[in-house]
């Protein structure tokens, strides 16, 4: 009933999909099994089984944008899990509903299942860990230089205005650059401070032996400063000259020729 699938696979969603259909196949048989036993016509002992499981199953049905603020908070009043995190969601390979599905249908034991689960909270942390030093090496040694750079060629510009106009036209129209001059030093100064505070995180999480409290410190504690980066990497990327920034912007990617 299972698809083959290879072995080298750690759970992957086919893995799991199947292996919920066949176990609930049989479950089905045994049901309907149960009612022919009482000697129920076969047609009418399939449909009360059905028309069981249609109602116990209306707590988990959705027929809305699954991916929107709606079901979130359906979800909530039906009392349904929310899980919003990857150490959180790899923590059901071994709950004791999981195990049971997978040993009952001679998929995988709980030895496997904790296996898989620990290599795969392993491959996260060094996801994680991967993505926090590249933000920060790219941050570092590409978008504050090239920032900064940008900054002192406007600082040039507007030195160079307050020598040729006179003060009141100055301040006019070196107003705008100035503003721009001030906000790119606000998210350079950012830019180090959050990269710097992600750093000392990932000293702290480091020290963690335990695989599962490490992947929570990763995503709890690290992973946050991913976000808080980019949006400042963003901001400097609105503002500084195409022909400085040293990658593609968004709006090259999307509509490069």
């Amino acid at each position: 009933m299972l698809l083959a699938l290879p072995q080298t696979a750690l759970v992957s969603p086919m893995i799991a999909l199947n292996t919920i259909v066949a176990d609930q196949l049989k479950r089905f048989a045994e049901d309907v099994e149960e009612l022919l036993q009482k000697d129920v016509k076969k047609d009418e002992a399939i449909f009360q089984v059905m028309k069981r499981y249609i109602k116990e199953s209306k707590r988990i049905r959705f027929e809305g944008n699954n991916y929107g603020d709606d079901w979130l908070a359906d979800a909530a009043k039906r009392k349904l899990n929310n899980i919003t995190s990857t150490p959180q969601a790899l923590k059901v390979l071994v709950a004791k509903d999981t195990i049971r599905l997978f040993e009952e249908n001679d998929v995988l034991t709980e030895r496997e299942l904790k296996a898989r689960y620990e290599i795969k909270l392993e491959n996260y942390t060094k996801k994680i860990q991967i993505e926090s030093r590249v933000i920060g090496d790219l941050a570092k040694n590409h978008i504050i230089p090239i920032a900064i750079r940008y900054q002192n060629t406007l600082i040039e510009n507007v030195k160079g205005l307050k020598d040729v106009l006179d003060q009141k036209t100055f301040v006019k129209l070196s107003r705008n650059q100035m503003q721009t001059i001030k906000e790119i030093s606000e998210h350079v100064e950012e830019i180090k401070d959050q990269v710097a505070a992600m750093l000392e995180e990932r000293k702290k999480a480091n020290k963690i032996e335990d695989v599962e409290k490490l992947a929570l410190a990763y995503n709890q504690s690290v992973m946050p400063y991913l976000e808080t980066i980019r949006y400042h990497v963003d901001k400097l990327e609105l503002m500084v000259d195409d022909e400085l920034w040293p990658l593609p912007k968004y709006r090259e990617l999307l509509f490069n020729k």
